[in-house]
Formats: structure tokens, sequence, C-alpha cells
């Protein structure tokens, strides 16, 4: 537990809220038995035991996963199914849980106070919806916002097409406060291939295959992330995606050359079909693409893929707006600090949405809200470097020696041209 703890903090840069991490850390335990009580099954190891996983920036291997690399699919089959057996999916129905599909939320309800220096904040009281086109309001006690990022802000980008900050801007017309929205995350090794506009996003090789020991290789087939950081292909995500950047600039490539991912070391080392065993959605869909990454490298390139800020809570999901709570990507816990650590995201969705509905149901937490206070970041003027400690100067500028001792005499790197 120290020792995630101590991970998280120097992957956000020292920028996290110390007691958000030793929330999100120390009580992880509770809601992963949580979710195996709604019918989650982890993967087991050889011996019978949980199989853990090694990402970036973790010292250690202790990634769960389920179904190989299809966790957060799993976890959202179970929820969703448990939902629905205590829900019904009309508005006269007697179930527990109401479920209303095909609807979007135009506005929060709040109850505006008289104005004055003695006035108390707005609360809010409901939503003000479309369903099926017909706009709709909703009276509530609480509104709990879970509509995830941001990511289709940018023109390449992991997410789904619903991931357009809606709930942020929800809660800033509500006038919640919003925190460190200057911090997204891009993730280094999504496949390389055209954008279609409102298509599928770009399909995301995940970290884990990094760990489990695949490499990067620039279009010389040159493995170069050794040159820019000590751990490789296994630095914070920031890291590896920014040395992408200065490495395809240092060689005069074009910004949005790929870069190659190489596993064919994984399928040689841990014998035939492992990668599809470990990988099974990952298999499928590369090959999908027309790739077999058990014999050939896959071109990735560094896309969108999380928003570390967003509307700011307390400990217990609760915003600055009464009676509004945020949980997931669109709140901004401090947990994550300037770079989220891998696997984090998960982990904080269930930690802190468990503690925003003990908030309410406890009532007394309830009635007032308390948003967590915001570290300063100082008034100095930001640094070009990166969010978990920047690029090792020394080794930067070695590779860059490097590079420009193997040009030819056209200026041009030894691999690009003939003389």
């Amino acid at each position: 537990m120290a020792a995630h703890i101590a991970d998280t903090l120097a992957a956000g840069a020292g920028l996290n809220d110390p007691d958000a991490v030793r929330v999100l850390c120390t009580e992880a335990v509770r809601d992963i038995a949580g979710l195996q009580r709604f019918g989650v099954r982890f993967d087991a190891g050889p011996g019978g035991g949980p199989a853990l996983g090694l990402e970036a920036a973790h010292s250690a291997a202790r990634i769960l996963h389920a179904g190989g690399d299809a966790t957060g699919a799993r976890i959202t089959r179970a929820l969703v199914a448990s939902v629905l057996e205590r829900a019904v999916l009309n508005p006269t129905g007697q179930g527990r849980l109401r479920v209303e599909t095909g609807a979007f939320v135009t506005d929060l309800l709040t109850d505006r106070p008289e104005q004055g220096p003695t006035a108390d904040s707005p609360r809010a009281t409901g939503v003000a919806y479309l369903s099926n086109g017909q706009p709709r309001q909703l009276q509530a006690d609480a509104v709990l916002l879970a509509t995830g990022g941001a990511g289709r802000l940018f023109a390449r980008t992991s997410n789904p097409s619903v991931a357009t900050a809606d709930g942020l801007a929800l809660a800033w017309r509500a006038g919640a406060a919003v925190h460190d929205l200057e911090f997204f995350q891009f993730h280094p090794t999504t496949l390389a291939a055209d954008e279609v506009p409102g298509g599928p996003p770009a399909l995301l090789i995940s970290e884990a295959v990094r760990g489990e020991g695949a490499v990067l290789l620039d279009a010389a087939g040159y493995r170069f992330m050794p040159d820019y950081h000590p751990d490789a292909e296994l630095a914070p995500r920031d890291v590896v995606s920014r040395s992408i950047a200065l490495h395809l600039a240092a060689t005069g490539a074009p910004a949005d050359s790929p870069v190659f991912l190489d596993a064919r070391g994984i399928e040689a080392a841990r014998g035939p079909g492992f990668l599809a065993r470990r990988f099974p959605s990952i298999t499928a869909a590369t090959r999908a693409a027309g790739y077999d990454w058990t014999t050939q490298t896959l071109p990735v390139s560094p896309a969108a893929h999380y928003w570390m800020g967003g509307v700011s809570t307390d400990l217990w999901g609760r915003t600055s707006v009464p009676g509004l709570y945020a949980a997931g990507e669109v709140a901004c816990t401090g947990a994550q600090g300037a770079n989220r650590l891998a696997s984090n995201s998960l982990l904080e969705g269930l930690v802190f949405g468990r503690r925003a509905v003990e908030a309410f149901l406890g009532g007394g937490l309830a009635g007032t809200s308390a948003p967590r206070k915001v570290p300063s970041h100082g008034t100095a003027a930001p640094r070009a470097v990166s969010a978990a400690g920047g690029l090792p100067d020394a080794r930067f500028r070695s590779a860059i020696a490097r590079l420009r001792r193997g040009r030819n005499s056209n200026g041009c790197p030894r691999w690009c041209c003939e003389d």
C-alpha cells in the first residue's frame, strides 16, 4: 500500500492531494472485493492466486485484470447487470431504480437564492434533459455526475464519442468550481490509423503490453526509449508520449509519423499463443486491422486519453454546489495530480463513487458542501518539463549527439536516404 501511494504521488509530480491518494490506495481493497460480490472474476495466476500485471511507473506488479485485456468491459457488464436486476425501464414501474435510456441532460436545475452577501449558494435540485428529443425535467434530492472526460475535443483520442466534457459544462454553468483543467494525459500507444470523424476511437494498445516486455522502435528499427528515461518503455505515460515527439523531431520525421511497438519478443519468450491468451481483445482488433503482432511490429502514435482535471470535489465526491456530486473522470479529487498512474482510473471511480453515495445516504454529510482545499501550484511561470520529473538532460543530450553523428553528407540521418 505504501508503495502504491508513493508511485501515485511520483507519477502525479507531487501535485496530488495526499489525503485523496491515501483514501484511494487504502480503500481500494474493499471496493475490489465489492466488484467480486457483483460477479466480476479476475484472472488467476499459475498458483491459483490473482494474476498481477506490471504497468508503467508502477514499482511492482499489482494490476488485477479480467478476461486478459477486457477488465473495464467485464466490470461494466457486471455492474450494468446488477443495476438492471433492481431497475425498471419506464417511469411508472415499481423497481428500486429507474433507468432512462435515450436521454441527454441539458442543464442542472438549481434553487437560485436571493442575491446578497448573506445569500446561500444555489443547490442542485434535479436535471433538465431531452428524452428521445422531448424536453423533460427530473427533480432530485441530489445529482451525481459520472459523465467521463473530454478526449473527443482532440483530433486523435482513445475516448468514445460521448467524451465531450458535457458533465463539466453542466457543473460550471451551475457555478461549481473546476480545477486542473490543463492536465490532460496522452497515451503513447494507440494504433496509428486514419481517423474517421464521429467514428470509433483509436485502438489503444494497453500499457500492460509494455509491462510484459514490448519495446518501441523508430522507423530505422532503433529502440530509442532508453535514451530518454531510465525506465525506458515503462516510464510514466507523459514521459513516453513526450519522448516520442522529441525523438521524431530529433530524427527529422514529420510530427504525425508513427513509431513501432514490437511485441514479437514476448511471443518468442513466453511461447506460441501467449499474446492471444493474455491480450485477446487487442489480438482480435489488430488482426482485424491487418496486423499479426506475433510476427509484425505495430505502428503506434500518442492520443488524448485521460483528463486529470475536472469538477473539484472533496474526499466524499461533494462539489462546491450543495447537492451536486461528481465521480470518475469528470471529477478532480486531487488523487491523480498532474499525471495519472496507470490503472488508477477505474480505482478512483470505484472508491470515490462509493464514497459519494455514502455521503448522500449519510444525510448530514450531504446537507452541506465542502470541496477540498485546492493546493497552490505557485506563481512561477510553468516549466516545459514532464509532469513526472522531466527527461534526464544527460540522456537526452546523448541521444541527440548520437543522432547528429549518424548523418550523411546531405545532413540527413543515415537511415533516411543514400548519399
